[in-house]
């Protein structure tokens, strides 16, 4: 009798389970109490009395350290970088489509205005590297133009007179290159030094100057500059750069801090107050849930998976000693 009943009452609230879920009117007003009732509990709740900070540092280790890089996933990476950059779409739409002029050029300015832009900018023009590749341009310019001129098998006076002054040029070539090296490296010291706030000028003239010239062509045009090999070849940099970088004391370091500033700034704070200040309200969540929900419900139960997912719920219950003893001292009608 007990069994026969049971099964009577999973049957019953099953098929009051389904009619809540499958409704849109009452899986509305289901998600909406819901919400209402999590959120209400919620708020007298802090961040720092349901989780610890190690319980969130163990989780990010987890999964920005340890989870496996391998196999599909830099695959699928690639495979979407690539399909992005083939698609047609970058053919139709145009750069001041993407960006406008008005906007390019505020970014420009205020990236340069940035107070570390200005400094890396004097960290290179101050650096002796910088000098070192002046005069090796130069320098290395010069050797060109010699060996072509001696190896030109153009005809005519011109070819022959080019010729014999670099034949003539070849002997005294290593004090020639002294010399050119001593005038570039003072030369490129004095311009680089004089240069002053007009280099961040220069840049950002040089960077509106180039929009000008491109902002009308497709995003595809750039394809000329990058090819499919360039995407393909950056993404595997790019994960083999993470691969060894996520394996350091100094990222694991970092995101130790990250997570103790998170916790040192929020800890004390209601979690309805925490998901709000992420930008979270409680429309939100009631939207995803009905976006999301009826699609899902209703696809499980065509296929007949909600009435196995609902009985597995319920059943064990109503054939437990619990449920047994809740029946004791009920006559039977």
């Amino acid at each position: 009798m007990t069994d026969d009943l049971a099964e009577r009452l999973i049957d019953a609230q099953v098929a009051f389970s389904k009619r809540q879920l499958l409704d849109p009117g009452l899986f509305h007003t289901l998600v909406s109490d819901e919400v209402d009732l999590v959120l209400k509990e919620a708020a007298g709740l802090t961040l720092g009395e349901v989780v610890t900070p190690q319980m969130i540092k163990d989780t990010a280790v987890k999964f920005a350290i340890q989870m496996p890089l391998e196999g599909s996933i830099p695959e699928l990476v690639g495979e979407i970088a690539g399909r992005l950059y083939r698609h047609s779409v970058n053919d139709h739409v145009r750069l001041d489509d993407v960006v406008d002029a008005k906007t390019f050029d505020e970014l420009a300015a205020a990236v340069a205005d940035l107070d570390v832009v200005r400094r890396v900018v004097r960290e290179v023009i101050d650096s002796p590297v910088t000098i070192d590749v002046c005069v090796d341009v130069i320098t290395h310019a010069m050797d060109r133009v010699v060996t072509r001129a001696r190896s030109s098998g153009e005809a005519g006076i011109r070819a022959r007179v080019g010729g014999t002054l670099a034949g003539l040029a070849v002997p005294v070539l290593p004090a020639i290159e002294t010399g050119v090296e001593k005038i570039t490296r003072s030369g490129a010291s004095f311009v680089l030094r004089s240069a002053g706030e007009e280099t961040d000028t220069a840049l950002v003239e040089s960077a509106h100057e180039l929009w000008r010239n491109r902002s009308g062509e497709a995003v595809g045009r750039f394809r000329e500059l990058v090819t499919a090999d360039d995407v393909e070849d950056l993404v595997v940099v790019v994960f083999e750069f993470w691969k060894a970088f996520r394996d350091t004391d100094y990222f694991r370091t970092l995101l130790g801090e990250g997570v103790d500033h998170f916790f040192d700034k929020y800890g004390d704070t209601g979690l309805v107050d925490l998901i709000a200040d992420l930008g979270i309200e409680r429309d939100d969540l009631v939207e995803e849930a009905m976006r999301f929900g009826p699609p899902i419900i209703a696809h499980l139960n065509e296929r007949g998976i909600l009435d196995r997912i609902l009985r597995r719920q319920f059943a064990p219950f109503y054939h437990s000693p619990e449920f047994r003893a809740a029946l004791q001292g009920f006559a039977p009608s």
